[in-house]
């Protein structure tokens, strides 16, 4: 019988890939965010408008958003990987 081999996913070396693929998707959060303003005039309009309030929400919904995704997403690689080997 093969023995348990503990989880990549909690270690430091886990940690850091996670951390890793969040900061990834803040980038690519940030990123979409200045793409989406700068492309379309109706966004930058709402956020001319509406404030610096609504441009910290518009600007921090799509990080947050974009991180959580990019996480979850390294979560489930790092648990593919790990059974793979």
């Amino acid at each position: 019988m093969r023995t348990k081999k503990s989880s990549d996913l909690i270690s430091a070396s886990g940690l850091i890939k996670l951390m890793t693929h969040a900061m990834m998707g803040a980038a690519l959060g940030l990123t979409f965010s200045l793409t989406l303003v700068l492309s379309n005039p109706a966004v930058a309009n709402l956020l001319n408008n509406g404030g610096s309030q609504a441009i910290l929400v518009f600007t921090l919904t799509l990080v947050t958003t974009f991180a959580i995704g990019a996480t979850l997403t390294g979560v489930v690689f790092i648990i593919e990987e790990d059974k793979q080997t």
